[in-house]
């Protein structure tokens, strides 16, 4: 399993800013460890955060407030 695989398999979730749905989808998907799914997660919004800036429902700033892993 390799981060590329993960296009598009969280964006809506993603953009969203549903981070747990997210790491559910990533999970489900791929069969891993929640930690491998967080990592997945958080290299795949930083591809999308350089190439879709406009599509997220908030801003980097905001986007982790809230969530504590």
């Amino acid at each position: 399993m390799t981060e590329d695989a993960a296009v598009n398999v969280a964006d809506d979730h993603i953009l969203s800013n549903q981070i747990m749905r997210g790491l559910i989808a990533l999970r489900g998907h791929f069969g891993c460890s929640l930690h491998k799914a967080l990592d997945v997660f958080a290299a795949r919004y930083e591809v999308l955060r350089a190439e879709r800036p406009g599509d997220f429902v908030c801003s980097h700033e905001d986007y982790w407030v809230g969530f504590y892993s």
